[in-house]
């Protein structure tokens, strides 16, 4: 059984805001509109409109872009008129993979386990935003998942801060704090750390990220389905959820519209898909989660 689909098999019973550097939205195909909220002295925040057809789309980088889940935010942020940089290991296999032909797709080479300064070069001076979407695969190097989830994302935020990039979405998990939800004996969270204790690396990472201080989204989706959606987004507060699934494409959904709302600042939401669930806007769904 695959990683990624054991939460689903397995069922155990059941401010203030920080300094908000830029409201991050998609392009229209004819406009652009950038909203800049900067914090001023006192309580004050000035709002600015930059102007129509800028005549630049707002450029996203990608790392894990070919994985089964980047992937489907790169098609995601591409369909909602971004330009995208995806950061990939193997350029020639992810030529074969992406729509390689859109002109609004740079492929660059980004391998996270080889340090800050080559994601920095990759990232360049025209991302706005970077997406993490890395995951190590299964194997015998027990260290893979410490390389990859931990120490690879911090190497990713770093490349951020050397790049003045202050927006980061992470890919997580539910159960990444199984320890301190009283879940040591659930059965995905015993299975997911046989391999290199996986989502301990991912919570230590995730902790790195909550305190370098730059404007963060944390997404911990429950066992991830390749299957199409059903049901609609169930959106909870961190160590909520221990059981559920979702669709890979959900998952690319919100990490999508996480960068259209500053409802999704400085927050970690879990998410599954419940068919009974009713359909709600992201706005609402990201509103509903307290910020950190």
């Amino acid at each position: 059984m695959s990683m990624a689909a054991t939460l689903t098999a397995v069922r155990i019973p059941t401010f203030h805001q920080r300094h908000l550097k830029q409201h991050f939205t998609a392009p229209s195909s004819s406009s652009l509109r950038l909203l800049n909220l900067a914090k001023m002295e006192g309580s004050e925040i000035s709002e600015q409109v930059v102007g129509e057809d800028l005549g630049a789309k707002k450029k996203v980088f990608v790392a894990g872009a070919t994985g089964s889940t980047g992937k489907r935010i790169v098609e995601q942020l591409l369909a909602k008129g971004f330009a995208v940089k995806a950061g990939v290991r193997d350029i020639d296999k992810a030529k074969t993979t992406l729509s390689s032909a859109n002109p609004s797709l740079q492929i660059v080479k980004a391998d996270v386990t080889e340090g800050s300064d080559k994601l920095a070069e990759a990232i360049g001076d025209d991302s706005e935003a970077v997406v993490c979407a890395t995951g190590f695969r299964p194997g015998w190097d027990l260290l893979a998942p410490w390389k990859v989830d931990n120490f690879g994302t911090v190497n990713l935020v770093e490349a951020c801060r050397k790049r003045n990039v202050n927006r980061f979405i992470l890919i997580s998990s539910i159960l990444v704090n199984g320890a301190a939800m009283g879940q040591l004996l659930n059965p995905a969270y015993i299975f997911l750390n046989v391999f290199g204790l996986t989502l301990v690396a991912k919570l230590q990472a995730e902790k790195y990220i909550r305190k370098s201080g730059i404007n963060y989204t944390i997404i911990r989706p429950g066992g991830l389905r390749n299957d199409p959606p059903t049901g609609n987004v169930v959106m909870e507060p961190e160590d909520t959820l221990y059981e559920g699934s979702i669709s890979r494409d959900l998952v690319a959904e919100v990490a999508v519209e996480a960068l259209a709302y500053p409802e999704a600042f400085y927050k970690v939401v879990e998410i599954v898909s419940r068919p009974d669930a009713p359909k709600r806007p992201y706005h609402d769904l990201f509103g509903s989660i307290r910020q950190q």
